[in-house]
């Protein structure tokens, strides 16, 4: 692992580099965070799930990850909120925290090392915005202190914006106050009946900008090895906090500015004005949580990705032939442990074992140390694991000599094996069992058909009777109705299960996606309980 180049796209220089740590084998990372005052939606998950990922895959490389992420508990929107539902900010900002670190938990996001809220933090803030002004770069107007644009020289190096260009940016009051449109406030001064803190400027509280400048500094100290976010973000948040950070600490640097792309809606950029904008809770109330972050993994992490039922669909039954493998892997090997003891020597793995762990373990550190290329992980090398991990299954179903048999199982055993660590930092491991997490899945497939496991049973009780009356039309519809639904039946011997499936109006038109069999009452053979309808 210590051979491999880690390389990933620098937001400053605008190109792919190789990673290479301020501190040998120590990364420092800093990442923003969220302004509690509402449910976190998934243009936050999206974020999260990509420095999510940052954070394991460097822990996987060997590297101690200081990984600092905060809260903006202290803003406008915040005290607006908590206004207008007659509540105290700070006890509206700290409960949408909580928020936050659950629906961060239903993801699989790890917690970061320290996690700093800007109400902690006043007299770091405090004590960073009197080193700007007493350094020539910030000036007081009335309880107010702005950032001088114009005593900054490489104003704009991240965004690449000009000075002449730049206006009042997003949470920047136009104040003819100000002498430049372009400075930013590092302090604002309290208006009636707000929560204030005090200052050498009058009573007040932080800008925006920079809330992040003096968290990191605090955490990382001036110099430290990742920043990242959005790319919404880039500016103005990120262009200041260097202006900030440069202007209070001349040694300040960040090596490495990453940030991940937008999150659409069926195309469209998500708003909450066009009313395609959905929080986290309100996809994982009908998805698996497993399946929102499979979905965001399967695009590149700055590249847009398109939120639509379909992806979602297909992700979800992803996650569910994943596990279903795990599970009958898992059962299979059970089944042959008293073998496994008492078969003396250890057998050699099969050839095309060794050449599916060989590829996936290849695969897997060759595309995630290319800039975090997840999409090739998911939709290839994986897939091609649990393929022959299925195969094997089946093999091991049938009269097999003893070397045959124990070879098999030995594979099985290092495919489920290798499997686990490439799950594991994507973040696609739970720590329940492969059949809890199966249940959960089925669970959350009932509710979206909005149906139970006893209306499913009286239509599996009703095809039976309809195919012992020779009625197979019938059969095929009672068939046809669910896997509308997103229920799929399959007969195993003289049992009927069922399984999610991806409903059929939500299968893409472009042959992406590759459904099971013909599996009609008058043409059924029989289908694998892990049957896959996911192809890449």
């Amino acid at each position: 692992m210590a051979e491999l180049e880690f390389q990933i796209y620098n937001s400053m220089t605008k190109q792919k580099e190789k990673f290479t740590p301020i501190v040998p084998g120590k990364v420092s990372m800093y990442v923003c965070g969220v302004t509690s005052y509402d449910f976190s939606h998934i243009g936050h998950a999206r974020a999260y799930v990509a420095f999510d990922l940052l954070f394991r895959y460097l822990k996987h490389l060997g590297y101690e990850v200081n990984y600092v992420r905060n809260f903006t508990d202290v803003d406008d929107k915040i005290i607006k909120r908590a206004n207008e539902l007659g509540e105290d900010p700070l006890s509206l900002s700290s409960r949408f925290c909580q928020e936050f670190l659950t629906d961060m938990a239903d993801l699989q996001c790890l917690p970061p090392n320290e996690q700093p809220r800007v109400s902690d933090h006043m007299d770091q803030i405090r004590d960073m915005i009197q080193k700007i002004i007493d350094n020539n770069c910030a000036y007081a107007v009335d309880g107010d202190v702005y950032f001088s644009v114009d005593n900054f020289p490489n104003y704009g190096r991240l965004s690449g914006r000009k000075l002449e260009d730049n206006r009042a940016g997003e949470r920047i009051a136009i104040d003819s106050r100000k002498k430049n449109p372009a400075d930013f406030a590092l302090w604002k001064a309290a208006k009636p009946g707000e929560i204030s803190w005090d200052s050498p400027w009058g009573p007040g509280r932080p800008g925006w900008h920079m809330e992040c400048s003096a968290m990191s500094v605090t955490y990382l100290t001036e110099t430290f090895d990742i920043h990242g976010g959005g790319m919404d973000l880039i500016f103005p948040h990120h262009e200041n906090e260097i202006a900030q950070s440069c202007a209070a600490c001349p040694n300040s640097k960040i090596n490495y500015w990453m940030h991940n792309g937008f999150v659409t809606a069926n195309d469209e950029k998500m708003s909450k004005s066009v009313g395609n904008f959905f929080t986290i809770r309100e996809v994982t109330k009908l998805y698996h949580p497993l399946a929102l972050r499979h979905f965001l993994m399967g695009t590149h992490y700055r590249s847009p990705v398109n939120y639509s039922i379909a992806q979602i669909e297909i992700s979800s039954d992803a996650v569910y032939y994943i596990y279903q493998t795990l599970e009958d892997c898992e059962s299979a090997i059970s089944k042959f442990q008293e073998e496994i003891k008492t078969g003396g020597k250890k057998y050699s793995i099969t050839d095309d074992a060794k050449k599916c762990v060989d590829n996936l373990r290849s695969q897997f550190e060759e595309k995630l140390s290319d800039d975090l290329h997840t999409p090739t992980i998911l939709n290839a090398a994986l897939i091609d694991a649990l393929r022959l991990m299925n195969k094997i299954i089946g093999m091991l179903k049938k009269k097999l000599q003893k070397p045959q048999k124990l070879s098999n199982i030995e594979s099985l055993i290092q495919l489920e094996k290798e499997l686990r660590v490439v799950l594991d930092v994507l973040g696609l491991l739970s720590s329940s069992t492969y059949t809890e997490v199966l249940k959960q899945l089925k669970e959350k497939a009932l509710k979206r058909a909005e149906l139970t496991e006893e209306d499913i049973q009286q239509r599996i009780n009703d095809r039976a009777l309809a195919r012992k009356n020779k009625d197979f039309i019938l059969g095929d519809q009672i068939r046809s109705d669910l896997t509308s639904k997103g229920i799929a039946l399959m007969d195993i011997g003289n049992e009927t299960i069922w399984r999610p499936c991806v409903p059929e109006e939500a299968k893409p038109s472009d042959g992406q996606l590759a459904g099971p069999p013909d599996t009609s009452d008058s043409q059924q053979q029989g289908l694998p309980r892990s049957a896959e309808a996911t192809k890449p």
